[in-house]
């Protein structure tokens, strides 16, 4: 068996697998091994399941010794953030108030992954109710480069079990960038698809109108192939689009030859780290045959940004209704903050905000008419200390400042894909994203599939074997 095997990128486990050259059972058992060494002071997973894990593997191999497969997840050992749904096992959604809750179905992406042939490890650890802050009773998951750095929020656990190699791909979720923040903070390839793109059905919300569900992993490539298992329409959610699911693999090769990419004008205030992986970026792609366009971003981005706060606090005081404020003294500051900011928030001023928010959607849509894609920085400040994090505060000001490039693009729903393009002085990785129009993963996956043909940031690793 390969040393580093738990490295591997998910199409090369799937050929192995097929090929019979490893068994399921196998790869599970030496990523729960790795998960038993590494995880004690990662704290990456809430919930550990081996024992389904390996049955999981153990029937996986038998279809594959009956020469049957279900595709590219076959066998594939993957974990999901604890906020989807698992039949039978606990989902907390990083709260206390619901650490017992054993649902009775799979949220529909869990199914999707199951019916695919995804071995499920467990569930990754997050932040309390998806928002900011892990519940005070919750020990945060640690950054695998660098112990005094953050792991991004809400998806920390997935971040930091994915770039570990304490699964092949996992499940977060984006709110207003909890899907990119972990991807830079961690090094990883994360896609915050089309909102509508993929059911969220069973899945615990922080805003129903702003959140998506999305793959997080070490390549585009793998991206690719997770995106396609669990995205389509779902009876269980109605506002799940009725779409066609394009075979991403089979286009992900088509580079950005002739695409037109902006490159927004005038971000002033990003820092040096960002600003190289963005200009890398930038010639990487204009090697590779796109042209590069100076963009203006709309007027109002920066206060879709600020809107985003408060939007997303009265939905999730929505969300938390049967329990908050009944149970309060259950929860954290954190969420119990944001969730007292929604109950406050008069409807007026509640419908000022969605009339902004469709005038910038409707800017952002007007934007990416005339370009292929948008290349963007994922925050002003490349990467956060735990120190410079808890120094810069929790005002809706900070947090809206952090959201400036993620959170807009939450509010407009149209997809990202954030890849890592740089490295720190403290050896923290740096990402970027790039930005397309509504349903157009295919292209945003080519091009980062593009960009990871071109460079080897995506297959750094950190500093945990040596």
């Amino acid at each position: 068996m390969s040393a580093d095997l738990h490295y591997l990128g998910l199409d090369e486990v799937a050929k192995r697998l097929k090929a019979r050259q490893l068994s399921s059972v196998d790869a599970t058992r030496a990523l729960l091994e790795r998960i038993d060494r590494l995880d004690p002071e990662l704290k990456s997973y809430a919930t550990l399941t081996p024992d389904h894990a390996l049955t999981e593997a153990a029937a996986r191999d038998a279809e594959t010794a009956a020469g049957s497969s279900r595709g590219p997840l076959h066998g594939v050992p993957i974990a999901v953030k604890d906020l989807c749904e698992t039949a039978g096992v606990a989902t907390a959604a990083g709260m206390l108030i619901h650490r017992t809750y054993l649902p009775a179905q799979d949220a529909t992406v869990v199914a999707r992954l199951r019916a695919k042939g995804a071995v499920i490890l467990g569930k990754l650890q997050m932040t309390e109710g998806a928002f900011g802050a892990h519940h005070p009773s919750v020990v945060p998951p640690v950054n695998p480069w660098n112990a005094n750095y953050w792991t991004g929020a809400s998806s920390s656990g997935s971040g930091v079990a994915t770039a570990a190699g304490l699964c092949f791909a996992s499940l977060g979720s984006d709110t207003g960038g909890s899907i990119r923040f972990p991807s830079t903070m961690n090094g990883l390839t994360g896609l915050k698809p089309t909102w509508g793109r993929v059911s969220r059905a069973g899945v615990f919300p922080l805003a129903d109108s702003l959140d998506h569900i999305g793959p997080m992993c070490r390549s585009a490539l793998d991206c690719a192939i997770v995106l396609g298992a669990i995205a389509g329409a779902d009876e269980r959610d109605p506002t799940a689009a009725p779409l066609p699911v394009p075979d991403y693999v089979a286009t992900i090769a088509e580079g950005v030859a002739g695409k037109r990419i902006g490159l927004p004008v005038k971000l002033t205030d990003l820092d040096a780290d960002g600003r190289r992986a963005l200009d890398g970026a930038a010639q990487a792609f204009a090697k590779a045959g796109a042209t590069l366009l100076d963009v203006a971003l709309p007027a109002g981005f920066d206060d879709s940004a600020r809107d985003w706060v408060p939007l997303c606090a009265v939905e999730c005081a929505i969300a938390h209704d049967k329990t908050y404020p009944s149970r309060a003294a259950e929860y954290g500051p954190v969420l119990a903050g944001l969730i007292d900011a929604g109950r406050r928030l008069s409807g007026l001023e509640m419908a000022h905000r969605q009339v902004r928010r469709m005038a910038i959607t409707g800017a952002l849509n007007k934007l990416l008419a005339s370009v292929d894609l948008l290349l963007m920085p994922v925050m002003p400040k490349a990467t956060w200390s735990l120190q410079g994090l808890a120094a810069a505060g929790r005002d809706p000001d900070a947090v809206a400042a952090r959201l400036r490039f993620t959170a807009p693009f939450d509010m407009s729903g149209h997809p990202t894909l954030t890849l890592p393009g740089g490295m720190t002085a403290d050896g923290v990785p740096v990402g970027f994203q790039i930005v397309s129009k509504a349903f157009d993963e295919a292209g945003i996956l080519a091009a980062g599939y593009a960009f990871q043909q071109a460079t080897d940031w995506h297959s750094r690793r950190p500093p945990l074997d040596a």
